[in-house]
């Protein structure tokens, strides 16, 4: 996909990988950005140091994201690029326990992990498709792939989003529009610094939000569906595949070594 002159909205866009997507959108030559996150100071003032839309939304809200396409279509006349990037992190509150999260947390998780995707997607798609294409960016998690010790909320609803963004590609792939996931592991953003209980090499090998956004456009640049910024998942993700039994045990030893 060509990004200079394209329309782009960028969700979860007041601050981390959300915010560097945008600066990037703009430094490449966008034609339009759509800046949406909740309400607030930290929202308008990203907009307006970047020249982009500010849209406050509640993704979690069934009708947000509907809501928010629509508007989003009307201010720039349509989405090229539809950057779905809201997300939320949560821990076990008991990392021995793996279902000790509460039922809210699962739903919230549920709601803006998953069902943002989707319900953005089905709001975008009949426009995109009338256009003759476009390109819908989810941002999933290394997680979605693998896992994440002590976060069963979050590693269980991006593995969701990672089977939706392949049902999206093969789906509407042949009506031209373009799937990106972009999968990660550690970001030097909010949500690293608030997990409670951080990989220690997933820690070390965490990637600056600005190098992230960049690998993010280049996989959407080139069309590519799978974005991995930090390629060494690629062969986790192998392992993984080769001896899951083995792979597991592994993560069992690692999560002795996290107490």
């Amino acid at each position: 996909m060509r990004i200079e002159g394209a329309r782009c909205l960028v969700t979860g866009g007041a601050g981390g990988i959300g915010r560097a997507l945008a600066r990037a959108l703009v430094a490449r030559g966008a034609g339009a950005v759509v800046l949406s996150d909740r309400a607030g100071p930290a929202l308008d003032a990203e907009a307006a140091a970047i020249g982009a839309e500010a849209m406050a939304s509640d993704l979690t809200d069934p009708d947000g994201p509907a809501d928010l396409i629509a508007r989003a279509e009307a201010a720039m006349g349509g989405i090229d690029l539809m950057c779905s990037n809201a997300g939320v992190l949560i821990a076990d509150p008991d990392p021995a326990d793996a279902a000790s999260a509460p039922d809210a947390d699962w739903t919230l998780s549920w709601d803006l992990n998953v069902m943002a995707h989707v319900r953005l997607a089905r709001a975008a798609l009949p426009g995109m498709e009338h256009r003759g294409g476009g390109h819908m960016l989810l941002t999933v998690s290394a997680a979605g792939l693998l896992t994440m010790i002590g976060h069963a909320p979050y590693a269980v609803t991006k593995a969701a989003a990672l089977a939706f963004a392949q049902n999206l590609a093969i789906t509407h792939g042949d009506r031209g529009i373009g799937v990106s996931a972009l999968c990660p592991q550690a970001v030097t953003t909010g949500m690293l610094r608030a997990t409670p209980r951080p990989e220690a090499a997933m820690a070390a090998a965490a990637l600056s939000a600005e190098d992230v956004a960049q690998a993010a456009l280049d996989g959407v640049a080139a069309g590519r569906f799978l974005i991995l910024p930090h390629p060494e998942v690629a062969d986790y993700v192998r392992r993984r595949a080769d001896d899951l039994d083995r792979w597991i045990g592994g993560m069992r030893k690692m999560r002795r070594t996290l107490g």
